[in-house]
């Protein structure tokens, strides 16, 4: 089924405002907390192998988020995102109840499910991804 530029539109604007959160949260671990700050963070909260997590979760974050913006590899990212997402929903934030003022998982919830859907339903054709085979959104 043929979908108009509308679609492609929503999910361009979709991508690069949860782009730029995880952008922007990546920049944050690299730039202000640092790596060793973030492996500090992951120890206390006994997040798994919190030298090797922190360094993936930061550059997920980072790069993931870049991705989304030009819509590259948005199948496999946005599921590495949302995956990180259901981390953090878990080992940080669930016990403190929705909203994020209180710590909750508000924004890891709608930055999470956000990238799932545009994992499953592509970047559309304003993207990189529409030029590789496979990836190419339907006409």
């Amino acid at each position: 089924m043929a979908h108009g530029w509308h679609r492609d539109i929503a999910v361009l604007i979709a991508r690069i405002g949860i782009g730029i959160v995880f952008t922007a949260h990546g920049w944050q671990k690299l730039n202000e907390q640092t790596i060793d700050g973030v492996q500090q963070f992951f120890t206390s909260i006994n997040a798994p192998l919190p030298e090797i997590t922190a360094y993936i979760v930061t550059y997920l974050e980072l790069v993931g988020g870049i991705a989304l913006i030009i819509g590259a590899l948005t199948p496999v990212v946005g599921l590495l995102l949302f995956a990180n997402m259901v981390g953090a929903f878990f080992l940080v934030h669930v016990e403190n109840g929705v909203f994020v003022s209180e710590g909750g998982y508000e924004l890891v919830l709608a930055l999470g499910v956000g990238s799932l859907m545009i994992a499953a339903i592509g970047a559309g054709r304003i993207s990189i991804d529409n030029f590789i085979p496979g990836l190419r959104a339907p006409a």
